[in-house]
């Protein structure tokens, strides 16, 4: 299994969204996009509630488990209330738990992160492109990982938002080389460079990979890490 977490030297990494994969072949589709060049795979849940969607339970990250045992899966809960979901998930195989601030702040975030890394989980904290940046840094040096949503969270194959590149810029100089600064939404061949130089080293991307097949999702994986966006579109 990969760790995102290894000290320096490291490279930009690719998260594949589960999302926009084929759930007819949810095994064979997670375990290419692995094999083509991913580094870990990312699981978006959303309950209805916090977000306009609902998307997939435990039992969908459990099936990504088994499907690839080796694999490191980054779980960002949008839900109204993340503590109902930290134990299925954990049952359910997840290396890494990341919640919204915008539904869990203070004393009752920090508990939140405390138990996430009590059950020897990866933790993480997310925050909307509405959200200003000084919301999370109070948090920043106890997590794991900082997520920036680069699209309002709900659905896949938004618009990526460029204005959020900016929230870099404050989160990334208060944080440790153990930590990884993710960005999540719209991201693919064209607009992963940005994100790359304004600091983010982990990059989520769902149909830009999972939207592509054989050498062509290859070659959309490698242009997203190398923030080149050479030979590939959208």
């Amino acid at each position: 299994m990969i760790d995102p977490f290894a000290a320096p030297p490291r490279l930009p990494l690719v998260a594949p969204s589960i999302l926009a994969a084929d759930f007819a072949r949810l095994g064979e589709d997670c375990r290419d996009a692995l094999d083509r060049g991913g580094d870990l795979l990312h699981v978006d849940i959303m309950d209805g509630h916090f977000v306009p969607n609902l998307s997939m339970g435990p039992a969908v990250c459990e099936a990504a488990r088994k499907a690839c045992p080796d694999a490191f899966l980054d779980v960002h809960l949008m839900v109204t209330d993340p503590d109902d979901f930290v134990d299925p998930f954990i049952k359910a195989g997840a290396n890494l738990i990341s919640f919204h601030i915008e539904v869990r702040e203070g004393s009752a975030a920090r508990e939140l992160i405390r138990r996430i890394h009590g059950e020897g989980l990866r933790a993480g904290i997310a925050l909307n492109p509405d959200t200003p940046a000084e919301r999370i840094m109070p948090f920043v040096d106890i997590v794991d990982l900082v997520v920036v949503m680069s699209v309002f969270p709900g659905f896949g194959g938004q618009a990526f938002i460029p204005e959020v590149l900016s929230k870099a810029d404050l989160i990334r100089p208060a944080m440790r080389a153990d930590q990884r600064l993710e960005i999540d939404g719209g991201i693919g061949p064209q607009t992963a460079p940005q994100a790359i130089e304004a600091g983010f080293d982990l990059l989520v991307a769902g149909s830009a990979v999972f939207g592509r097949s054989g050498d062509d999702r290859t070659r959309a994986i490698g242009a997203i890490r190398d923030g080149t966006g050479v030979g590939v579109g959208r």
